[in-house]
């Protein structure tokens, strides 16, 4: 029988939930693509549909984001220069996104985001210094139309399925608006947690959404993001370490998406 709050895990899966959340904490508040390894882990070994497994694994994402943001706003380190047309272009996306997820060839998106994710390897790889920069945020830049439809797109993917939305977003923001990457880091995970609430809703809307799984999985999540903003903050070459960190996650994210 399901224990509490339909939650039937071994002593080895609780292991496994606490290695693995903690992990994509830290990773997603670092870089992105920690779904990569939960949403597995929701389909595998709870058993859980995809499109269950898709819904399920916001729960986390909205507790790791509000945690991880809460710790840079406490910290003095949260940079919201030139964000709010950025903001409401990525709400409204990843609403659009949600509602594209109900029903989509899952099969063919992961072609195109493995190739997606190729490419943005190759950037990350061939000019270094498009990444580490400490430049100010640039923001005529950041409320340019074809920005705004750029993050409007980054929206309907993270609302389609979350896994490597934190790439884009930190590319986004640090490509085309200027924030350094630490500075990206804390606006990303503003713009997450802000667009799980409605993305989490339309989930629960359509009885996508496994509230034990996600609630485990996300305490585990969330104590990662704090240690995450933590190292971020106080580490002097964070930038540099994050870059690397991102091309680890981007190459991994193309080969799962690809193969």
């Amino acid at each position: 029988m399901d224990g509490f709050l339909g939650i039937d895990l071994s002593t080895a899966e609780w292991l496994l939930f606490l290695v693995a959340g903690v992990g994509t904490g830290i990773i997603n508040t670092l870089a992105g693509s920690g779904s990569l390894i939960t949403l597995p882990i929701f389909v595998f070994v709870c058993g859980l549909p995809a499109p269950v497994a898709n819904g399920t694994n916001r729960i986390g994402v909205l507790l790791q984001s509000g945690v991880g943001l809460a710790t840079y706003r406490n910290r003095g380190a949260l940079e919201l220069v030139g964000t709010p047309r950025l903001l409401v272009a990525i709400i409204l996306g990843a609403i659009v996104g949600t509602l594209i997820a109900v029903d989509i060839n899952e099969e063919t998106m992961n072609v195109v985001l493995g190739i997606l994710m190729a490419v943005m390897l190759v950037v990350l790889l061939l000019k270094p210094s498009r990444w580490i920069h400490d430049q100010s945020v640039d923001a005529a830049r950041s409320k340019h139309p074809l920005s705004l439809l750029a993050f409007f797109a980054i929206g309907v993917y993270g609302g389609f399925i979350q896994a490597g939305v934190g790439i884009f977003l930190l590319a986004g923001l640090v490509l085309i608006s200027r924030f350094t990457l630490k500075a990206a880091n804390g606006v990303k995970l503003l713009v997450v947690f802000l667009y799980c609430i409605p993305s989490l809703a339309v989930f629960f809307w359509f009885d996508q959404v496994h509230i034990g799984y996600g609630l485990a999985m996300a305490v585990f999540q969330a104590l990662g993001a704090w240690i995450g903003v933590r190292w971020i903050v106080q580490f002097e070459n964070a930038d540099v370490w994050v870059h690397r960190i991102l091309i680890v996650a981007v190459a991994a994210a193309a080969i799962k998406f690809l193969f």
